[in-house]
């Protein structure tokens, strides 16, 4: 039977409203005929007939009842924190040296006397009309990851979807923000993949992608490795892909050039260049989720209590972001500020900001670590809590209609979630002993 004959077979009684409704649907994004948009229609109807009920328990997803925006996944907040936890227990012990269970900025495996660090960072999803943007800012931000974790990079790869309707020069602008970065700080792009989001039929033109980094250390500035005494450094920062999208979306457009800067990496560079790297137990990016959710995870991480102060962090925000911040009632401990935060013994302090301010970069103690557990902000003398919302600051018009709040269901949600992290762990064992089982035959 011919692709037509097959699209026709997969029609049903009834359907007649259904393919005049989808034709139509079609006709209002593609530049197409009446004729073509109707064969689509059925193709469409047949492709969805044939998956709709599949009963193979390992081809077929599971749903738990939960969506990804009712938890808050990749809104750096407690539900993204928790979602993350239930994928280092779907992934399991691994053997490497740093994997997701200890929640850092990346992986590291030792291969050859040396720690190879991987990480990967996804392009901000409100920037896919923006890809220059998109691809600076991801980049940027999967070098930082490297920095942080002690190592040198020494290699960049990218991936970019377009939906079918997407212009051609998203991939080229993508492309040139992302070696903007790559040539300022002579780490090559070497290889990547290019793709269409979902093929024919995906109706618009959004973009999404990611940048990958690569790179070496032979010691490493984890967060677990946090100790009591230890004094908390946070240099300046701009902001990045979260701070570009609030300023596109509330129409400040000419803060985003504020964004556009490589300070953190210059600062990181002073790190390695006077051999500082060995005198700082660890490093993080203030990025999504803020300070917040940065100050949550390294305390839960390394068993430790963490003390921040709020008016040595604010002098450390780039003013014109601050007052965008400020004006639109966004949270700015709550944001990506795209600032380095160092964790080192007290007495290390002075050589380590010096190194740094002589790149032109600024940068001061704003805490300290202490014997204990969680995170607290110190406003006016007084300790408060600082664990993150359920969601990073609303920093967008939609944000802020979604809110903040942690929703009354999310106990209920969080029983869901587990119960599907657990059959994903399930049908990964039974497929390993399935596929073992076929190679012992």
């Amino acid at each position: 039977m011919d692709i037509e004959g097959y699209a026709k077979r997969g029609l049903r009684k009834g359907d007649a409203d259904l393919l005049e409704k989808l034709a139509s649907r079609i006709l209002e994004v593609k530049d197409i005929s009446e004729d073509s948009a109707r064969k689509l229609a059925e193709a469409v109807i047949a492709e969805a007939r044939a998956t709709l009920d599949v009963k193979d328990d390992i081809i077929a997803s599971q749903p738990c009842g939960v969506t990804m925006g009712a938890f808050g996944v990749g809104s750096r907040g407690r539900g993204d924190f928790y979602a993350h936890r239930k994928i280092a227990e779907v992934i399991g012990k691994t053997g490497a040296v740093c994997d997701s269970s200890q929640m850092d900025d990346s992986g590291v495996v030792k291969a050859g006397g040396q720690y190879v660090v991987v990480t990967v960072d996804g392009m901000h999803s409100r920037l896919s009309d923006f890809p220059f943007l998109a691809g600076f800012h991801c980049t940027r931000a999967s070098l930082r990851d490297l920095y942080v974790m002690g190592a040198k990079p020494v290699a960049l790869f990218s991936d970019i979807h377009v939906a079918d309707d997407g212009d051609v020069s998203k991939i080229f602008d993508y492309t040139a923000g992302i070696t903007t970065v790559s040539d300022l700080m002579g780490v090559p792009l070497v290889t990547g993949s290019t793709l269409r989001i979902g093929g024919d039929m995906v109706i618009g033109d959004r973009m999404t992608g990611c940048v990958g980094a690569v790179g070496v250390a032979s010691q490493l500035t984890a967060r677990v490795q946090s100790r009591p005494g230890d004094v908390i450094m946070v240099s300046e920062g701009a902001g990045g892909g979260t701070v570009s999208t609030t300023a596109l979306y509330f129409g400040m457009h000419e803060v985003v050039e504020k964004t556009l800067n490589v300070k953190f990496l210059e600062a990181c560079e002073a790190l390695f260049e006077h051999g500082l790297i060995g005198k700082i137990h660890a490093m993080t990016d203030v990025t999504n989720g803020g300070i917040r959710g940065d100050a949550y995870e390294i305390a839960e991480t390394a068993g430790v209590k963490l003390l921040f102060y709020e008016e040595r962090l604010r002098r450390l925000v780039e003013p014109s972001v601050l007052k965008m911040l400020d004006t639109l009632s966004i949270d700015y401990l709550g944001v990506s500020l795209d600032a380095l935060l160092i964790i080192a013994p007290r007495e290390n302090a002075d050589v380590i900001m010096k190194a740094i301010r002589d790149r032109g970069v600024k940068i001061d103690i704003v805490g300290e670590v202490k014997e204990g557990s969680g995170a607290y902000l110190v406003e006016d003398g007084v300790e408060k809590d600082f664990t993150p919302k359920f969601r990073e600051s609303a920093y967008t018009p939609v944000k802020k209609v979604v809110g903040e709040e942690t929703p009354m269901s999310f106990e209920e949600m969080k029983e869901k979630v587990d119960r599907a992290a657990l059959h994903a762990i399930q049908k990964k064992e039974r497929m390993i002993a399935r596929i073992r089982g076929r190679q012992q035959r």
